[in-house]
């Protein structure tokens, strides 16, 4: 069965396979470690190496565009003090990276086949003698 775009990024946003829509991104005895495979549909997760750069980058975004980027304005308008705007700031910093890690994870899968909704195993459809003949 086909998988839809509107699925993948609801899928990417549960944080749930692409393909098969299992929970079974990340594995459950080291949650911060994402299965080189989906265990249910056999779905390659951990492509080439550097491909998770794009889930780092999203983390990064997240982090200093919704939560520092708004601790900056609040200090510099003089709602925070210096020192409560470089608590929150660093604890924002070293936190929001961490809990956002599975989910940064899962919407760069989501994000992938999103635009190349072809490469999921369950898009793919086999070529048969009649398409050849159109050609």
């Amino acid at each position: 069965m086909s998988v839809t775009q509107s699925q993948i990024v609801q899928r990417g946003l549960t944080n749930r396979c692409p393909n098969c829509g299992g929970k079974t991104l990340f594995r459950a005895d080291k949650p911060l470690q994402l299965h080189s495979e989906c265990p249910q549909c056999r779905l390659k997760l951990e492509r080439e190496e550097g491909f998770f750069l794009g889930a780092m980058a999203l983390n990064y975004g997240v982090t200093c565009c919704v939560f520092l980027a708004p601790i900056a304005l609040l200090w510099y308008y003089g709602v925070l003090g210096n020192t409560v705007a470089a608590v929150v700031a660093i604890a924002a910093a070293l936190l929001v990276p961490l809990l956002l890690y599975r989910s940064s994870r899962s919407w760069q899968l989501m994000l992938y086949y999103f635009f190349l909704p072809q490469h999921l195993p369950a898009n793919r459809r086999e070529l048969s003698g009649s398409e050849d003949e159109n050609v």
